[in-house]
């Protein structure tokens, strides 16, 4: 029976899973933390990813990666790291992504490169950031990679061994340099970000191609982005939108067609299958709930309860989620507001309440970007540690305007990153069909949607009150 391991390296943690090959069982599991931080050394992703594996990756017939977007891990001519990777999260380069924005003509130019609007969250921001701040590290950055290649390439053996740096067309969309229309590296770009330097690039490897083996012989696939692994690993067709509620917030769609949007809301993105996959993030999600939950002396499954205490609209409390910054809406130096406070709606119910409408109206806004692109949105999955929360999927339905589908709690990033490697390892031209997720909450939402609307209402007074139009450009 063979059997493969999905990778999920995400911001927080390393999780493994091991599974049937054929039908998609999982055999075992695996996780390990990740240091905390907008910086990381990629050693420590490794130790992790090898912590994780423990016992498990020695048996596998293949396994895949699926990282965290974006992060940049700049390497010396030996191919080792020059620094700690900048994160995705990290904001110190918003500056250098409207400088960006402006040198190649505006919005519109960039959308049409390469599908996506720089924010300090893409990768081509940070190479101009390490450019001006460290030049004389950008002066030895030999090769730049994402999170996911670097454990690829680790995985096939690494610095020293002759194997091969890759990456796979979802991840490559991610970075600002690579057009998912064109399929190709825009090299001009890494040099217009980069000050005329032209660092190596990992070659992009096809949906089902094998990047190289392990020491142990497994067959290692191309990896990819975790927004591309949790698609594949739900199985979402056209018409499906997964909110995603993680460290991030990120609501994406399966299309056949590159989708590029001049506002900068939508990043046009590739998927893991040879398609695209149009996304908007945001940097706030699960922790808008871990943080109040802090504030108020209690865990989150006592937020769960405190919000069915309260009316919908929190008594007119108003949150809005910016507590890192934010990415959608473009305000990277934000910071989170509490509004609306009176006397009669200071209490644990009305804040609890407060926090989850304030997430999920950031996500409804991130819902209709998608829909103002074109995309049908016929179901709308929720997926992620805040989805935990029943309540979380009940006050979605009613702030989306449409009902909402809360599948079973599992690692689906991992899950589609081993159903990658499944792929790789029979080499057939489309993915194994594994079991689609099944539902464990279905939430209808109100017949008449008004509620749901008065609360988006009183969002986006208090978001205009704060910071005008907060329009993404």
């Amino acid at each position: 029976m063979p059997t493969v391991a999905g990778v999920d390296s995400s911001t927080q943690s390393c999780k493994i899973v091991v599974c049937d090959a054929t039908t998609g069982k999982v055999l075992h599991q695996g996780r390990a933390a990740h240091p905390d931080g907008t910086e990381v050394d990629p050693e420590a992703w490794w130790r992790a990813l090898l912590e994780a594996g423990d016992g498990l990756l020695e048996q596998v017939d293949a396994i895949a990666v699926a990282g965290q977007q974006h992060g940049l891990v700049a390497l010396d001519a030996a191919g080792q790291p020059l620094r700690d990777a900048l994160l995705w999260n990290d904001t110190r380069s918003a500056q250098a992504a409207a400088d960006l924005v402006g040198e190649l003509g505006g919005p519109e130019k960039w959308a049409q490169a390469v599908g996506t609007v720089p924010v300090a969250a893409i990768t081509v921001t940070k190479l101009r950031w390490l450019a001006e701040h460290e030049p004389g590290l950008a002066d030895r950055t030999d090769r730049v990679l994402l999170p996911h290649d670097w454990l690829t390439w680790r995985l096939c053996g690494g610095p020293g061994t002759g194997a091969e740096p890759v990456t796979d067309r979802g991840d490559a969309s991610g970075t600002g340099y690579w057009s998912p229309a064109d399929g190709a590296y825009r090299h001009d770009l890494v040099s217009l970000a980069f000050g005329g330097r032209t660092p190596e690039l990992p070659r992009v490897l096809g949906p089902y191609e094998a990047a190289g083996r392990t020491p142990h012989g497994a067959l290692v696939a191309a990896g990819t982005g975790d927004n591309m692994g949790a698609a594949l690993g739900l199985g979402i067709q056209p018409g499906d939108v997964v909110i995603s509620l993680g460290t991030s917030g990120t609501a994406f769609a399966l299309s056949e067609h590159p989708v590029g949007d001049p506002t900068g809301a939508v990043a046009g993105f590739a998927d893991a299958t040879g398609r695209f996959l149009p996304l908007v993030c945001t940097l706030n999600a699960a922790r808008v709930l871990s943080s109040t939950a802090r504030m108020l002396g209690t865990g989150l499954a006592d937020i769960d309860l405190l919000a069915r205490e309260a009316e919908p609209g929190a008594g007119g409390l108003v949150f809005l989620p910016y507590l890192g910054g934010e990415r959608t809406p473009n305000l990277p130096e934000a910071a989170g507001s509490l509004m609306g406070m009176r006397k009669s709606n200071m209490h644990p119910p009305q804040l609890a309440r407060a926090a989850v409408e304030g997430m999920l109206c950031n996500m409804a806004d991130a819902l209709d970007e998608l829909r103002a692109q074109g995309i049908s949105t016929r179901r709308v999955l929720i997926i992620g540690g805040a989805a935990k929360a029943p309540v979380v999927g009940e006050i979605a339905a009613e702030i989306f305007g449409t009902p909402v589908t809360v599948p079973e709690p599992d690692e689906y990033v991992a899950l589609g990153a081993a159903r990658q490697a499944a792929w790789a390892l029979a080499g057939t031209p489309e993915p194994p069909r594994w079991p689609v997720a099944s539902a464990a909450r279905h939430c209808p939402g109100s017949a008449d949607h008004a509620t749901g609307l008065r609360i988006r209402e009183a969002y986006a007074s208090a978001r205009s009150m704060v910071y005008g139009s907060a329009e993404n450009s």
